[in-house]
């Protein structure tokens, strides 16, 4: 890893060692398609691009719109830099402000007590799983705060890209890999967030 962030030949790298693995359980679990590490992905309308915008943010603000599945970071000058998201399943999701407070690369996750409740497949994992391309956040995450605590929302990378564009998370907000190193290294702690 150099020192500007992630890069994207962590991800490649980490795609291919995801692919050496035979991880391909996830995908059929989910029902998805199983995807190779170079082709397949979210569909192109859920593709990173710069669009206009018209909100009242300002430039930096990264802007969550959770019934549209996009996340939009403002340039400013009526443009913003909008990425394909998957969002929490039945409206589970953090609303209104909040700031990145922390960031990560190839984080580790542990599920929460509330998570381990509604799935309790998921306490296999109540110690943690190491960060790595088997981790569900991914390539990184970006740590959203409010009132200087810890939110326990993220917005993360996915090992399962195809389900970009859908609601299927506990809350956090996904992005694929490529995206959310992308908007990792273009916003610092203390960036304003906003889900609506």
């Amino acid at each position: 890893m150099d020192s500007r962030g992630v890069t994207r030949r962590a991800i490649l790298l980490g795609s291919l060692a995801l692919t050496a693995s035979g991880c391909t359980s996830t995908a059929e679990r989910y029902g998805g398609p199983i995807l190779s590490a170079f082709g397949g992905g979210p569909s192109y309308r859920y593709r990173r691009r710069t669009v206009g915008y018209d909100g009242n943010e300002p430039p930096g603000t990264i802007v969550v719109n959770t019934s549209e599945r996009y996340l939009y970071l403002v340039e400013g000058g009526g443009r913003a830099i909008r990425y394909g998201i998957a969002v929490g399943e039945d409206g589970r999701t953090l609303k209104g402000p909040a700031s990145i407070g922390r960031k990560a690369e190839w984080p580790s996750w542990t599920p929460t007590e509330s998570m381990m409740e509604r799935k309790p497949h998921l306490r296999q994992y109540a110690g943690g799983v190491s960060g790595g391309p088997h981790n569900p956040l991914g390539a990184a995450a970006l740590y959203l705060y409010r009132g200087g605590q810890d939110s326990m929302f993220r917005l993360h990378g996915t090992n399962e890209p195809w389900t970009i564009g859908q609601a299927v998370s506990s809350g956090c907000v996904r992005l694929t890999n490529d995206d959310i190193v992308d908007l990792y290294n273009r916003t610092p702690v203390g960036t304003k967030v906003l889900v609506i």
